[in-house]
């Protein structure tokens, strides 16, 4: 009897001590979950939205040839030029503004002339912004313009050259002899369109603006007749065989330094990458004027651009440059008897030159 009170009073004491455990589980657990709710969320922040994308491409081109006792005749010449392509694009949801600006200049010199010769020179500056109406199409208002940065010149051998003239002598008679043809705002050309974009894919872009206004600028007089600014108003009145009006003409006082436009372009860009190492660029632009023989009297411009990639930082670049202006009256020896004013040709440049290429690209931020 006394043996099963023991083993009772030993049960429940267990028992109770479980109870008490438990208790004492069921509190600390308790006290863990209110702890938890207490402590602070760890908030995962949204990245920030990138709407800026940014590229700079840098060519530097050098070119050298040098004879010695060379039978066959020729200069030596050398030759530098650069080459800046800069973009800086914005996009936030259905908006876009696009931006670039391209630069060439270089520099020419040829031992058969004791001067400098400037022979490339080019600002391009394009700004365009957007909103997409649909998957491919979008309205857009662009801006262009187009320069150079410095005087160039036709270069004509001077006459009375002697061994007796000291070579400053030398270098002013073939700078006396040089014919201005352009100059920084001399011409430019500077427009403002609005129009539509269709984008079918990522390589290739056409614009077409109806509505397209825009100045051309000649800041020197002795060029206005030859990029077709308009007579000044108060010479219209002036007898074109007369004296003066020839007088007026020759120094370019006749004509007006700006001219209005305002008609339709037509804008083609192509930008593809054929593989790692080639790429090829394009423009083809064309412009009529509603104020002068609307789609007859057009202006247009088609620049191309290779780039052959030889190394990491060398580059074979192939560009070629098209301009074709009714108003840009130029002269020709062969027949300057016929048109001793000069007459509408198609200008044409090409260069193929080998350099050092380098290219930034900055993150979306």
């Amino acid at each position: 009897m006394k043996r099963n009170i023991a083993a009772a009073l030993l049960s429940l004491a267990a028992l109770t001590a479980g109870a008490q455990n438990l208790t004492d589980a069921q509190k600390a657990a308790a006290d863990a979950a209110a702890a938890l709710q207490k402590a602070p969320e760890n908030v995962v922040e949204a990245p920030k939205p990138k709407y800026w994308t940014r590229t700079l491409t840098t060519t530097l081109t050098f070119g050298q040839t040098s004879l010695t006792n060379w039978a066959a005749g020729g200069d030596n010449t050398y030759t530098l030029a650069t080459y800046i392509d800069g973009n800086a694009n914005w996009k936030k949801e259905a908006m876009f503004w696009n931006n670039r600006l391209q630069l060439d200049y270089g520099f020419l010199y040829a031992s058969s002339k004791p001067i400098v010769q400037k022979n490339s020179d080019r600002i391009v500056l394009e700004s365009k912004w957007g909103y997409k109406i649909k998957d491919k199409w979008s309205f857009s208002a662009n801006y262009d313009y187009r320069s150079q940065f410095a005087k160039g010149y036709n270069y004509g051998t001077p006459g009375g050259l002697t061994d007796e003239l000291s070579h400053k002598e030398v270098v002013k008679a073939w700078k006396d002899a040089r014919v201005l043809k352009s100059n920084i705002f001399a011409p430019a050309y500077t427009n403002i369109s609005l129009g539509i974009d269709w984008v079918p894919n990522k390589w290739f872009t056409a614009n077409l603006a109806p509505l397209t206004g825009g100045l051309v600028i000649v800041s020197e007089e002795v060029l206005r007749a030859s990029y077709g600014m308009p007579v000044r108003p108060d010479y219209e009145k002036l007898d074109a065989a007369g004296e003066e009006y020839g007088a007026l003409k020759a120094s370019g006082e006749l004509y007006k330094p700006v001219k209005f436009e305002f008609g339709a372009q037509l804008k083609i860009d192509i930008k593809a990458n054929i593989n790692n190492n080639f790429s090829y660029s394009t423009q083809f632009v064309a412009f009529t004027n509603y104020l002068n023989k609307p789609f007859v009297h057009n202006r247009l411009i088609w620049d191309n651009r290779f780039a052959w990639k030889l190394a990491k930082y060398f580059t074979l670049n192939i560009t070629t440059n098209m301009i074709y202006d009714p108003d840009i009256l130029i002269m020709n020896d062969s027949d300057k008897d016929k048109y001793p004013s000069g007459t509408q040709r198609v200008q044409f440049k090409e260069s193929l030159s080998f350099g050092f290429t380098y290219m930034i690209a900055s993150k979306n931020k």
